[in-house]
């Protein structure tokens, strides 16, 4: 990425308010149940005022979802950064782990049984599903497009579609496993196991 289209101070500033704001609803949430939490405390809990949070989230459940949305837009913006030597189901695999390192300095620790449990209790509350579903489906058309322009194929064919959608399946079963895996695993090893799965399943 080039100077030419790195996001200027005031983009970053408003990007890292958006993650502080969703971070800090999902650890609200986790600690508290979603019902406990109210947008003045993650508000509070960032610095700013609640009319800020409404100008970044519609609600508690977009922020908490946005989290996972915004890492697979970059998932998506990373595929074309990957190794032309690398096979498609392997530039994804990794590009997919890499995000969720970056993430996380922790992400290859062994996870908290209690914050797997609030975790898993609060991706199972409806509001944070239906908000999840919709940003999972516009990401998959996103990284369908990304996936046809790396085969050099139309965007509108069936198999880079069929490809993002067996991704974001791939993605959430392994973090939906990963909550109550035992024993314990890593997230990336969840991730990748599961993908390996699905890109054997393709194959």
């Amino acid at each position: 990425m080039d100077a030419r289209t790195k996001p200027g101070l005031r983009e970053r500033k408003k990007q890292e308010t958006r993650s502080a704001l969703a971070w800090a609803a999902i650890r609200l949430a986790v600690r508290r149940g979603l019902d406990n939490v109210l947008v003045e405390d993650i508000a509070a809990e960032v610095g700013v005022s609640p009319r800020t949070f409404n100008n970044y989230f519609a609600s508690k459940a977009d922020a908490i979802a946005s989290r996972h949305v915004d890492r697979m837009r970059r998932v998506v913006a990373a595929l074309p950064e990957r190794p032309a030597t690398e096979s498609l189901w392997q530039a994804l695999e990794e590009a997919v782990v890499s995000q969720f390192l970056q993430q996380s300095e922790d992400a290859e620790a062994m996870p908290d049984p209690q914050w797997r449990g609030g975790v898993h209790r609060m991706t199972a509350e409806p509001s944070v599903q239906a908000a999840l579903l919709r940003g999972s489906r516009e990401v998959e058309h996103e990284l369908a497009a990304a996936i046809a322009d790396r085969l050099g194929v139309p965007a509108d064919q069936m198999y880079p579609q069929l490809v993002a959608s067996a991704l974001g399946v791939a993605v959430r079963v392994a973090l939906d496993n990963w909550w109550r895996a035992d024993p314990p695993v890593t997230v990336p090893a969840a991730l990748r196991a599961a993908i390996k799965r699905v890109s054997n399943l393709s194959s």
